[in-house]
């Protein structure tokens, strides 16, 4: 039988995007009925907590739903009896993800927040973290579902599964956004559409898409030719080749174009950086300044437009979906991170997953087996899914060997006295997070 009333403890609730979900709780409630909802952090964090509680309990008011909120520094209060547990966290902050940008540009490799370099060291940082709230939730909340945007998030969902006994689903909002945008490309609603999205978080593709239950993907891949295609606020917009989109007989997800596009995308991050003194990180430090004064406004009880600027819109559209069908077992079908579980017969069977599932009240079930993917797309597949087997094992054991053959492999680092060097600055750099590493090496 359904609870009639739910807790909710959302881990990094004083994050920015932390509106949104509200919005959507409020929006969904009689689906979906929150009745406490702790939004937890830590003391570095608790200024921006205090910030958005405040903005969260007008956005309530205003609603007249009956959600109670709590804001608390005390993460095992905000878990302990929970339904759900959403983990939206950054370790370091932004200053770390600054960090991670910064460092490879110093050796002329691109530097991006969850893939590459910079990807690699947020995720040494965040493991160790997601897998201590784990155990919170093990002995606290042990029925749980653990619902994971935290980046890099396809990592961080196998980590917990390799790791932790917790209900955990990744979640990223790149799927729900590609899908707005072709049902936006062909002027239909998004529930006359259908795609079948295959890969792992951030390097996925869309294989089939759907009208009306007839197959348009070879009418879509035309009409994308010499487009720029979905897109996403934090990654540059460059347009794709149209024979190229032709010849992968797919569509690449907008991080792809770190791969496919590796010169122009390294020229215009660089670019930017030498005009501007600015990474991405820099930039977003600034949106967030604004987004935090507008929300101290007392006058303000809603989302924010301006949201949408920061780069993750609908992350927390996509956690209530995906929540609420968990909780009315819908069985409607959602793209999110699972193991793998022989479904891409390509990948080991213990992996995470970016792909359609069936969400029930158990969780998502993947559809259908895939046949083998063809080589242009399994051959990129096969060994980022690698890197991110070291990352985690390297995070996990503190593990030098595995972390040097993570970045030694990757393809926006491949080679041995870069991955080197690059490893030696992101120890030294992140040396206060990264306890589980006894060896410095320069």
């Amino acid at each position: 039988m359904k609870k009639k009333q739910l807790k909710l403890a959302v881990i990094g609730g004083g994050s920015s995007y932390t509106p949104e979900l509200v919005e959507g709780l409020i929006r969904y409630h009689d689906e979906f009925p929150v009745a406490e909802l702790y939004l937890a952090d830590i003391e570095a964090g608790a200024a921006k907590l205090a910030i958005i509680g405040e903005l969260a309990q007008r956005m309530i008011d205003a609603s007249g739903k009956p959600i109670r909120l709590h804001t608390t520094l005390d993460r095992r209060e905000a878990i302990r009896g929970a339904d759900y547990v959403a983990t939206q966290i950054r370790v370091g902050m932004l200053d770390a993800r600054s960090r991670d940008e910064k460092i490879p540009l110093a050796h002329h490799l691109i530097g991006q927040e969850t893939t590459g370099a910079g990807g690699f060291a947020k995720a040494l940082r965040t493991i160790p973290v997601i897998l201590d709230i784990c155990r919170d939730i093990e002995e606290l909340a042990p029925e749980a579902f653990m619902i994971n945007f935290t980046n890099p998030a396809g990592i961080i969902t196998e980590a917990v599964s390799k790791h932790s006994r917790v209900k955990s689903v990744g979640l990223c909002n790149l799927p729900i956004s590609t899908k707005m945008q072709i049902a936006q490309l062909y002027g239909v609603p998004q529930a006359e559409m259908f795609i079948e999205i295959i890969g792992i978080n951030h390097l996925n593709w869309t294989t089939r898409v759907m009208l009306q239950g007839e197959d348009v993907t070879e009418d879509f891949l035309n009409k994308l030719a010499g487009a720029k295609g979905p897109s996403m606020a934090n990654i540059p917009d460059l347009e794709w080749d149209s024979e190229f989109i032709q010849s992968v007989g797919a569509l690449p997800c907008p991080y792809h174009r770190y791969y496919y596009m590796k010169e122009e995308m390294y020229r215009e991050i660089s670019e930017h950086y030498q005009q501007t003194g600015k990474t991405r990180a820099d930039d977003v430090k600034e949106v967030e300044a604004e987004l935090f004064e507008i929300y101290k406004q007392p006058e303000v009880n809603s989302k924010p437009a301006q949201l949408e600027k920061r780069g993750g819109a609908y992350y927390s559209e996509a956690a209530v979906q995906l929540m609420k069908s968990i909780y009315n077992d819908t069985g409607d079908i959602q793209t999110v991170n699972v193991r793998n579980q022989g479904i891409i017969p390509d990948l080991p069977a213990d992996v995470s997953i970016e792909i359609n599932c069936v969400i029930k009240s158990d969780g998502p079930h993947a559809l259908a087996p895939t046949k083998p993917l063809p080589p242009q797309i399994r051959g990129l597949l096969q060994v980022v899914k690698a890197y991110e087997e070291l990352t985690i094992e390297a995070a996990v054991r503190g593990d030098y060997a595995s972390a040097l053959q993570a970045l030694t492999i990757h393809p926006l680092v491949g080679d041995e006295h870069i991955a080197k060097e690059v490893l030696a600055d992101i120890l030294e750099q992140n040396a206060d997070y990264l306890p589980q590493f006894k060896v410095r090496v320069r």
